[in-house]
């Protein structure tokens, strides 16, 4: 039987964390979660995982830089980074693509509730 892949979540919503590691283990990975830039590359580091999920925006180092520093670092350079954001900024792909990660994913779940709201609340 082979090991399951290890994955690294950072975001600093400890809700979504938590329900993307539950989502994600349910597919058979490992998961590690972390809650800023800093930490995220200080696990990524000691834990050495398959793939990052980063989210762009955090406090105290946002995903870009931690992304800038994962990919300068011997450790954890070969690590793919998916960014994933709420953000709507046009050129956050392209900005994405620049620091070194794979690719970009909206957090579509956002607009899905948002849309419920407004068909079952009308407008606000």
């Amino acid at each position: 039987m082979k090991k399951p892949k290890k994955i690294l979540f950072v975001d600093d919503e400890p809700v979504l964390v938590q329900l993307m590691k539950k989502r994600l283990m349910s597919q058979n990975l490992w998961v590690e979660t972390a809650c800023d830039g800093i930490e995220a590359v200080e696990k990524a580091k000691a834990w050495k995982p398959d793939l990052i999920l980063l989210d762009i925006i955090m406090p105290q180092m946002d995903g870009f830089e931690a992304c800038r520093q994962l990919k300068r670092s011997n450790q954890t350079s070969h690590i793919p980074v998916i960014f994933f954001t709420a953000s709507q900024e046009r050129r956050l792909e392209e900005k994405a693509l620049k620091v070194g990660a794979e690719g970009l994913v909206q957090k579509p779940f956002i607009d899905q509730v948002f849309k419920l709201i407004t068909e079952l609340l009308g407008e606000a």
